[in-house]
């Protein structure tokens, strides 16, 4: 009965739109910023402190080159 009820509650959010998870830490265009200067040979650290992010958050940036 509890996964029923839990089931319909995330079917109603995903219909209003509310049921997305997490937002990016950083936009499109801080990415490819973060890329150029990672590129450039800054240090993972000092990215992660000026961007205000982690450091696996910056690896993780880093990966996922669109």
């Amino acid at each position: 009965m509890i996964r029923e009820r839990q089931r319909e509650g995330i079917a109603l959010a995903k219909r209003r739109g509310v049921y997305r998870g997490r937002a990016p830490s950083l936009d499109a265009a801080r990415a490819a910023e973060l890329r150029e200067k990672a590129a450039d040979g800054v240090p993972k650290a000092a990215l992660a402190r000026d961007f205000g992010i982690s450091r696996e958050t910056v690896y993780a940036y880093l990966r996922a080159e669109v």
